[in-house]
């Protein structure tokens, strides 16, 4: 099966991201991490005659954490999700 990279118009209506805190236990990192994230989204592609695209009604189905990874010290084994209070 042939897949073709499509160049999405300025236009498209964005996806809300739901905001994740990290912090890597074993050296302190609060801000940089590297995650491996898979999202199923259905939306409505409306193409018009003359073949532009425009993508409408995005809809997040399913969104899976696969892998966090520290970028300071290159592990993800001591990594944990921060709560909304810390």
């Amino acid at each position: 099966m042939d897949v073709a990279l499509i160049e999405l118009p300025v236009s498209c209506t964005t996806v809300s991201v739901v905001i994740t805190r990290y912090r890597c236990n074993a050296c302190g990192n609060l801000t940089r991490f590297d995650v491996v994230e898979t999202t199923s989204i259905r939306s409505f592609h409306h193409y018009t005659v003359g073949g532009e695209l425009s993508i409408e009604e995005p809809e997040v189905i399913a969104t899976t954490i696969e892998s966090v990874t520290c970028r300071w010290c290159g592990h993800g084994r001591d990594v944990e999700v921060l709560s909304d209070a810390e």
